[in-house]
């Protein structure tokens, strides 16, 4: 587990967070603030006996999350998002228009 610069909490299983670990230590120099955010805030989690993961306090106020989240798989990972910080993030997004990469996508 792990904090996103945009405010989310990311969640990986042991395997796909070494995958991103190296990747973000693989980095220059001119990365190391963005290595410190990843790699510095991240921490080993277990799951309890009902399936639940507890979020450090830690975490939870930096990535502004108070009582009601959203949580997104987002294919190797999940995000755990405040609800009221998503639900602006994504109006904003939704006022630009769509990257290029999507521009010739087929849904």
């Amino acid at each position: 587990m792990t904090k996103h610069p945009h405010g989310c909490i990311m969640i990986f299983p042991r395997n796909e967070w070494e995958k991103f670990r190296d990747r973000i230590a693989s980095l220059p120099m001119q990365a190391q603030w963005w290595k410190r955010i990843f790699l510095g805030n991240a921490m080993d989690v277990d799951m309890d006996a009902t399936g639940r993961v507890l979020v450090s306090p830690e975490l939870r106020k930096t990535s502004g999350i108070s009582k009601e989240t959203v949580l997104l798989g987002m294919g190797s990972y999940f995000e755990l998002w405040d609800a009221d910080i998503y639900a602006a993030q994504e109006a904003e997004q939704m006022k630009a228009e769509m990257p290029d990469v999507f521009k010739d996508f087929s849904f």
